[in-house]
């Protein structure tokens, strides 16, 4: 049914475009990627989430936690132009799901103009200008099964805004590019930024992107915003100003001042590809300490709280064989500041659960097409996981984690 609605309403946009006599409107891809996962250990099963505070920053996927076949993407994308310099985008998945909180099936709803001289200027829902793997590498051609955990969980969501962009250079030479774009910033919320905003404030951000020719790419990015809850309308979590860590006022002031900056680079031939990523910032309203509804605990262990992400990948490539592998971190609380007396991620019980993941990948990807990574591939990739993330069930002693093998078909045009 989902499908069919989507399919009419695109068929009459077509059509509609068409008797405008609008230009170019073109089906330009579809990407349908399934999945089939496999558990190495039933601790992914039989396991619950870690007691400790740690056990919400860890977001694992249900699908690894049975051996299961899934359809990870259905990606279908769509564009035209009105004129030689103004366009559109749309990109939607009937796979996902709507939700009380946004639609989930629309990605992409974008209109750019091309003002000249270099200058572009998008407005619409898109990813912000900020993370290299999500932002900048289209889900066709990424290496593994998924992106890694600072491009997943900061850098692949959508939020609605304008977006403006002053491009230079030559693209066989040094060429680059400046973004700022300004926000609604509801990327965090239950929406991942699929909705309008609740208040005035707006989130900022920035990044600078240089390359040599088609081999070296390397940049930098900042984003800044606070909540998206009125003023008015915000609650304090009350927990903290009862145990007299900090006072109603400074939770009030913080507003849940959150921030994403870091930096890339990735090389990129015939045989090699390489890239490394690192990204720090303030949780912020990625766990809130002010709720529309009044609340007893706040969902971070420090006003200030920060995390800190590392990756870094490659591949070597054989014609239509590539062999993959990623080194990804990623850490919840890189201060380790907390309020309480004792650590809030070592109970007493036994354990150690603080917030710091790693996940290391290797994989083979067996490409239908050699001459085009993008048209379809098949890949394969052992996942392997620290174990702080999973609580022992009784009679069971140390932390718990545990690896997934993952099978991916993946095809595109």
């Amino acid at each position: 049914m989902k499908i069919t609605r989507l399919a009419g309403v695109a068929a009459l946009l077509a059509a509609g475009v068409t008797q405008a006599q609008a230009q170019d409107v073109k089906l330009t891809g579809v990407l349908i990627e399934f999945w089939q996962t496999q558990m190495l250990d039933s601790n992914l099963r039989n396991n619950a989430t870690a007691t400790a505070g740690a056990s919400k920053y860890y977001g694992l996927d249900s699908r690894f936690q049975e051996n299961t076949f899934a359809v990870k993407r259905a990606e279908i994308y769509l564009n035209g132009k009105i004129t030689d310099d103004v366009s559109w985008n749309l990109m939607f998945d009937p796979n996902n799901s709507t939700s009380s909180v946004g639609n989930n099936v629309l990605h992409d709803a974008v209109i750019t103009w091309n003002a000249g001289n270099g200058f572009t200027v998008k407005a619409g829902q898109f990813k912000m200008p900020t993370t290299y793997e999500a932002t900048m590498v289209a889900a066709t051609n990424i290496l593994f099964f998924e992106r890694n955990q600072i491009n997943r969980v900061f850098g692949d969501k959508r939020d609605r805004g304008v977006w403006g962009i002053y491009s230079w250079g030559d693209a066989k030479a040094w060429n680059g590019k400046i973004n700022l774009a300004v926000s609604n910033g509801t990327t965090d919320d239950g929406s991942a930024g699929k909705n309008n905003d609740l208040n005035a404030q707006k989130d900022w951000t920035t990044r600078v992107e240089f390359a040599y020719g088609p081999e070296h790419k390397f940049g930098a990015y900042y984003r800044e915003g606070v909540t998206n809850l009125k003023d008015a309308t915000s609650n304090n979590a009350s927990a903290w100003v009862t145990a007299g860590y900090v006072s109603a006022a400074q939770i009030k002031d913080n507003k849940d001042k959150t921030t994403l900056m870091g930096a890339y680079y990735a090389f990129d031939n015939a045989t090699w590809h390489a890239s490394a990523e690192f990204a720090t910032g303030l949780l912020g309203r990625r766990y809130p300490t002010l709720f529309a509804a009044a609340t007893t605990n706040p969902l971070r262990e420090h006003l200030d709280q920060k995390f800190q992400g590392f990756v870094a990948d490659g591949a070597y490539k054989m014609g239509r064989h590539w062999f993959t592998a990623r080194y990804d971190m990623m850490n919840y609380n890189s201060g380790d500041d907390w309020y309480t007396a004792t650590s809030p991620y070592k109970p007493t019980a036994g354990g150690d659960y603080s917030p710091k993941y790693t996940e290391v990948t290797v994989g083979y990807n067996l490409l239908f097409n050699p001459a085009k990574y993008s048209a379809g591939k098949l890949k394969l990739d052992y996942v392997h996981r620290s174990k702080n993330f999973l609580a022992p069930r009784a009679g069971q002693t140390g932390e718990q984690g545990g690896d997934s093998l993952v099978a991916s078909v993946m095809i595109g045009f």
